[in-house]
């Protein structure tokens, strides 16, 4: 079997496992969990644009495709997520929705299905494009999907279905990213598939700025908003570093 097809099938299938992260509700004070949430996400917000801007976006110019086409391809992707956002009427945002979008489980697992499906079809990209960047790239993915996961699966057993429920269903729904990129690698087979990683970087773009970003960019207090901007520079000058070092 292709190295290449083990590493996309082993980082699709550990980042899968990271829907089980949600049961920390069940072991960790809730306090702590609130505490150090928002700063978590202003951290993902900051990996997701270094990402996409310092190790994604390359890859996907210097392919020696048209630039124009492959920014096309990126806004398409910011434009995608919008769209499905707004279809579905629920955002990967990490407080409780509320009751106007029942039935919230079913919607959100699907939602959740499709993103990580087409997620997994840009790491794949990236991943037969370059191993150290398709690295960067789901590092930067993890640390949006460990708060992300946390926040669905507190909105999951809101919406009735018990701990447990929630926990095997939310794994199931993560199964279709490891999917996406078995489809990316055996599409690239036959056609340049760079244009799947301009559609990452979209997606990327849109979740740092349309979903994490609003969710971190107020507090109560001054120091925990310079908390939250710090722990947001921090991922962004870690994805530089690493691209600059080629640690990643």
């Amino acid at each position: 079997m292709d190295n290449t097809l083990l590493i996309i099938l082993g980082f699709g299938v550990a980042m899968s496992l990271i829907a089980f992260v949600g049961g920390l509700f069940l072991f960790l004070p809730e306090q702590v969990l609130r505490r150090w949430l928002k700063p978590l996400v202003a951290f993902a917000a900051g990996s997701l644009i270094g990402g996409a801007f310092f190790h994604m976006l390359p890859h996907a110019i210097g392919a020696g495709d048209s630039q124009q086409i492959l920014l096309l391809w990126v806004v398409i992707g910011f434009a995608a997520f919008f769209a499905l956002d707004q279809l579905l009427e629920w955002h990967h945002c990490h407080k409780l929705p509320s009751e106007h979008v029942r039935p919230l489980g079913p919607l959100l697992l699907a939602a959740d299905g499709l993103h990580n499906f087409l997620g997994g079809m840009a790491i794949g990209a990236i991943f037969m494009a370059d191993y150290r960047a398709g690295l960067a790239a789901w590092f930067a993915a993890a640390l949006h999907e460990i708060p992300q996961e946390i926040g669905d699966f507190g909105a999951i057993v809101h919406s009735g279905y018990s701990r447990s429920q929630a926990l095997f269903y939310n794994f199931v729904s993560a199964l279709t990213f490891p999917l996406g990129g078995l489809i990316a690698y055996f599409l690239g087979q036959s056609v340049d598939v760079h244009f799947l990683i301009a559609l990452g970087v979209g997606n990327f773009l849109y979740i740092a700025a349309a979903d994490l970003i609003p969710e971190v960019k107020r507090a109560e207090q001054f120091s925990e908003t310079l908390l939250r901007f710090l722990f947001f520079l921090l991922g962004v000058v870690l994805l530089y570093v690493a691209s600059m070092a080629h640690l990643l």
